[in-house]
């Protein structure tokens, strides 16, 4: 049986435990926001049910990097918009890249 959408942000919510989200002020309930989020990913996990299961970690993997790295973009961004230098291993993979180094 596939993973509902409640479930899901019941299980978002209980990793956020371990590692916070700052929602800030945004003028949206965060219960609200975790229900949206999770709707729209159990949508797309029920999309790739015809995939192999080697296609959907792939994707998933996809979408999870692509977040991370969206999440990665944003946050540099938001540093350098209040004048805060980014921590020691965001520095350093800035630095790698600006060389052409591929990241380890």
């Amino acid at each position: 049986m596939p993973i509902q959408p409640e479930q899901l942000a019941a299980l978002m919510a209980e990793v956020e435990q371990e590692d916070p989200i700052d929602f800030a002020d945004l003028p949206f309930p965060e219960d609200e926001l975790r229900a949206l989020v999770a709707t729209h990913l159990c949508e797309m996990a029920a999309a790739m049910e015809s995939f192999s299961t080697e296609d959907r970690l792939m994707t998933l993997l996809a979408v999870s990097a692509k977040l991370v790295l969206e999440n990665l973009v944003l946050h540099v961004q938001l540093l350098r918009r209040h004048g805060l230098p980014v921590g020691d291993n965001v520095e350093a993979l800035l630095g790698r890249l600006r060389k052409g180094e591929a990241p380890e």
